[in-house]
């Protein structure tokens, strides 16, 4: 493992630029470093959900989704850098397809609410929104990186994961999705 942090303040970010993963310097509003800057937020969004009381197979799913963010974090930090597998992919739409099959099918759009638990999944899921937004400008400016239209898929499924998380959680607690009522 490379270097631990001893102290935590460097002063090298006081100009307003930062060092990517492969040493280059930036400035801290660069789409790269605004990408793997969203990603950051959104582990931190999970993080404030898996302190809530989960059914336990979610809280898996979570935390595993967690890691996986961080690795994805550190392959957007370095230019050309793959981590994360398509199985990542893969394996959330096999969850999201598992925990939707035992939900109602939906009409109408639902507002973000119900319980505590599945809000805080929605503010998850439209902070992975943002980070996948981010994520495309980045591969619109960096057009040879290749590993950034995974990273879109995986922010794209995970969005859908998250959705279809915060259903299934207010279906555990009884509590009903709320319906959108137009006009």
């Amino acid at each position: 493992m490379g270097n631990r942090l001893t102290r935590i303040y460097t002063k090298k970010g006081d100009s307003g630029r930062t060092s990517l993963g492969d040493g280059k310097i930036v400035a801290k509003d660069d789409p790269r470093v605004e990408a793997y800057g969203s990603v950051d937020e959104l582990n931190s969004v999970l993080g404030v959900l898996i302190t809530c009381e989960l059914p336990e197979a979610i809280e898996a799913i979570l935390v595993s989704v967690q890691h996986n963010l961080f690795d994805l974090g550190g392959q957007l930090c370095i230019p050309g850098h793959s981590v994360l597998s398509p199985t990542r992919v893969e394996e959330l739409e096999q969850e999201l397809d598992l925990l939707n099959k035992d939900l109602q099918p939906l009409q109408d759009f639902i507002l973000p609410g119900g319980t505590m638990a599945a809000a805080i999944c929605h503010q998850a899921r439209t902070t992975c929104r943002r980070a996948e937004r981010r994520v495309v400008s980045l591969a619109g400016v960096e057009v040879e990186d290749e590993s950034l239209q995974l990273a879109i898929r995986y922010l794209n499924r995970l969005s859908d994961l998250l959705f279809v998380v915060a259903r299934s959680m207010n279906k555990s607690a009884g509590k009903p999705d709320i319906i959108w009522n137009r006009g």
